[in-house]
Formats: structure tokens, sequence, C-alpha cells
């Protein structure tokens, strides 16, 4: 703010440097959607490992192939997840009477079979009274363990007077995964207990189908699918199959309406293969699945399913679907090398896996390459790895120009950081100060990616360019309100093919 001088003397003041630093975004939260054994419902909820995971959610479940998937994200090296948990109409939360306390399950399922509450007697302290506004003979302790999991939660001095800050049913609303409370409330204090009556059996409801995840009204109420619209942010998608069998696969109109979503949300799909593709009929397999167009570039497909051990079955091997695991590697790459990197090669091993579900020769991998379809392949000494780096827009016949993983992941990471790096610009008077203030901060973004390799070129001038000027933005443009900035940027493309030239050279004689 400008200074009127009234004295003499010396004034200080502070200028302010127009410098608004940019954060990149997150590259590599995976969003996983699918049945599980308990937790929330239609709400995506954040675990950092699978030790959370299995305290939410429930672990493995043999009804929900997602939760294989999630053990191969965090086996892989995958850091931070979304998990929508999808039931279908008929599962039920189990309802429990603590004599005239009625209490249900904090989620549907049969999980809660194994719930045991009990009531003790609360604090009678004048001075925990007076604090919790309350009488005497008003708080109790409500306790509920699992007695399968062990796991368990304690709710000491709640009560239920409303006008309290421990009333029983806000205290559970916001602190409680196990319980919830319904109406109506007891007229006295429940008093000490130690045993429970279930009323209403929990139950897991029919395996989904399609209308679970983007069925009719979804997209309205947020459910399934787009659920993740109470999520800021998501990278990639992963949606398993509904049921733990090898005929069984995400249909094509789910994976059709999670790319338009994904697209919409700058994300990626990983897409599981048909378990009916093979090595001769993949171009048959990707039309039926009718991922193309310009949308395509926000998927990519990795082929054959996965052979791993099966802690719910004794384990014993069976296949399971790569998404979780390739969601993981892509997480463990971009922590490593960063969103540039591709995704593929020999540093690209696959954790917890003991074979393939179909092993590819050098002719059949080339054959599906050709077509987009990246594939996991086995070598000596190495193991199991990603051999490919495609998006479905990445057949030889297509020449788009986000035909790799890696590009493709780079200007989604490029547009949603800058997106929500220049949200300070929206209503800036749009003149020359404010355009030099987005070159000089979007300059020094793009400057620092180039320093760590992220872009083609020896130079910042062959690398990227920033331009926010009278061009980009006319008169015209400012008279309706609009500030053009245009970025571009060299992208470094994975050597696919590297290929050796060796000549014999003849000895020559004396």
């Amino acid at each position: 703010m400008p200074i009127t001088p009234t004295y003499p003397g010396v004034y200080v003041t502070e200028i302010p440097s127009g410098v608004r630093p940019i954060t990149g975004v997150a590259t590599s939260i995976t969003a996983f959607l699918g049945a599980a054994l308990k937790g929330p419902v239609n709400r995506p909820t954040q675990v950092n490992g699978y030790a959370d995971f299995e305290r939410i959610f429930g672990g493995l479940w043999a009804s929900s192939p997602m939760s294989f998937a999630v053990r191969d994200f965090f086996l892989n090296g995958g850091g931070q997840a979304l998990i929508v948990r999808l039931v279908r109409e008929d599962a039920q939360r189990a309802k429990i009477d603590v004599g005239d306390l009625h209490l249900v399950a904090g989620s549907e399922g049969a999980w809660s079979a194994n719930l045991e509450v009990t009531i003790a007697a609360g604090s009678t302290d004048k001075d925990v009274l007076d604090k919790y506004r309350v009488e005497a003979g008003d708080l109790f302790t409500l306790s509920v363990v699992d007695v399968k999991t062990g796991d368990g939660e304690t709710f000491p001095n709640v009560t239920l007077k409303a006008a309290s800050p421990r009333f029983l049913p806000e205290v559970l609303a916001h602190e409680s995964v196990l319980l919830d409370v319904v109406d109506p409330l007891p007229t006295t204090t429940p008093t000490a207990s130690s045993g429970n009556k279930v009323t209403v059996e929990g139950v897991d409801g029919s395996a989904l189908n399609d209308d679970s995840y983007t069925g009719t009204g979804k997209e309205a109420a947020q459910e399934g699918l787009y659920a993740l619209e109470k999520a800021d942010l998501f990278n990639l998608l992963c949606i398993p199959p509904s049921l733990l069998e090898p005929a069984i696969s995400t249909s094509a109109g789910v994976y059709g309406k999670a790319l338009a979503y994904c697209v919409k949300r700058r994300a990626m799909l990983i897409v599981d293969p048909p378990p009916t593709l093979n090595t001769s009929n993949g171009s048959t397999e990707l039309t039926a699945l009718g991922l193309n167009g310009t949308d395509a570039r926000n998927a990519v497909l990795y082929f054959p399913r996965i052979i791993e051990p099966d802690p719910t079955a004794e384990n014993r091997p069976k296949a399971f679907v790569p998404c979780g695991a390739m969601a993981g590697i892509m997480a463990r790459t971009d922590a490593s090398r960063g969103v540039w990197k591709a995704p593929a090669g020999l540093d690209a091993g696959i954790a917890g896996v003991t074979d393939l579900q179909v092993n590819l020769n050098n002719d059949q991998n080339g054959t599906l390459n050709q077509l987009g379809i990246n594939c996991l392949r086995t070598f000596p000494v190495v193991g199991r790895v990603v051999w490919g780096a495609r998006t479905l827009r990445g057949a030889d016949l297509l020449a788009d120009e986000y035909k790799y993983v890696p590009v493709r992941r780079l200007a989604l990471f490029l547009e949603e950081s800058l997106f929500r790096g220049t949200q300070w610009a929206v209503f800036e008077p749009n003149d020359e100060p404010l355009w030099a203030q987005i070159r000089l901060n979007l300059g020094a973004f793009m400057q620092n990616l180039f320093r760590q390799g992220a872009f083609e070129g020896k130079s910042p001038r062959d690398a990227y360019f920033v331009k926010c000027d009278s061009e980009t933005t006319t008169a015209n443009d400012r008279n309706l309100g609009r500030l053009n900035i245009v970025v571009g940027f060299a992208p470094l493309r994975p050597a696919e093919f590297v290929i050796l030239q060796i000549q014999q050279i003849a000895r020559a004689e004396a």
C-alpha cells in the first residue's frame, strides 16, 4: 500500500514480490471401487497403508477382488489410496439392542455378527458433571468389541441428554467406526450390562452388478463411481471385477463410463485384461471393450493376469487382475524417478507374484505391443516385470501424440498442477502486471521440472515455453473476461526399442 508521508524522516514499506509458487500435485493417488468386508459405503476413504485398509475395511475377503488389488498396490510400492466400498440394495446393517438402547452396526455386512456391546456406569464427579452439563446418574460408558478381530472402541462418559457435548448419537457419528445409534432413545440412562441382543442380522448382500458402479441416479446421488466427486484428487482408478472367478471381468459399460469420468478428473484408468483375451485376438477384444477415441489416452491395459497365493484359500495359487500391482509400480516409479519415467523395464518388478497366467515370448509380446496392450513378462534372474508403456491410443496404426503412458501422465500432472496453481489470478486486473506474474510463476515451476529431467532438450528454450501476453489475450478476450495462457513442453518418450548394430571386422593379414 502506498505511504502518505506526513513528517520528515525515513519511511519503510514492504513491496510484494509477485511470486506465487506453484506446487506440483500428487501423481499416484489411486482410487479403488468394489466390495469390502466392512467399512463406509459410497464414501472415498483415504488409507495410507495396508494396515489402514485392514482396520477400516476388514482386509482380504474371498468375496472382494478389490481387497486383493489393494494388497497388491501397497505390496508394490503404493503410498496413498482412496477406497470406495460398494454394496447392493439388499445389504443390511445388524441391529443390536442393549436394554432399551437401540444400536446398529457402523456399516452393512455379516461382519457385525461378532460385535459385543457392554455398558458401565459413568463418572459421578461433580467437576465432570458440570463440564458435561448433566446431573448425577446421566453419564455411562459404552464399549464395543469385534470378538473375531479384537478391534474395539470405548466411549467414556456419554449421555442421552441432547444439550451435553457428550450426547451419544453425536459422539458415535463422529468417532465410531463400529456402531451408530437409532431412535427412539431411552428415556432413562442405560444401566450396567454385559450382554446385547441382535434383533436383525447383518447381511453382505448380493454380488455387485453394473448398476452398483454406474447405475441410473448414481451420478446425481454421488454414489458408486461418482462417490469420487467427494474426493479432492485422484490420479489412477482401479475397478476390479465383482467376483474372484476366472471368467468374471469388469464390463465394457462400466469401463466406458469410468473412462469418461477419468478424462473429466484428469486421471488414468487402469484396465484389466478380459478373461478371453489371448495372444491372437487382441484386436477383437479391444474392439469389444469399446475404449477408443481420444479419451483412450487416459486408459492403459496390462496383460496377462497374475498368479499369487490366496491367503483366504490356504495360500493356493490363484489368478488375480493386475490393476492394483500396476498402480503400485506407477507409484513406486513416480517416487524414485518421476511421473515422466515409464513404469516399465527391468526395474519395474512385480512383487508377490509367483507366476503369470500366460508366459509370453518376444513375438507374442510384439503383436500385442503394436495394439497398445502392455505385456507382463518373465525373464531369467530378474523375474516378472512390466514390459510395456503404452496407452490405449498406443497402437502403431493410430500414431497418437499420447501414445506413451509417461507422456500422458506428465501432461495430466501439468494440467492439474497449473489449474490449481493459477486460481489466484481469477478476478485480478487483466493486464501486463498480471501476465508478468503468471509468466514468472509458471516459468519457475516448469524450470524446476526441467532441472529434474522431466523434459527433452538441452536448454529451457528447447524444453518448454510459457506465453501470456497481449498476443494470447487480445482486447476482445479482455472484454469477455478471459485470460489465455499457453504452456508447451517437449516430453521425454521412452526408449521402447533399443537397436544394436554389430559389425564384424576381418583381421588384416600380416
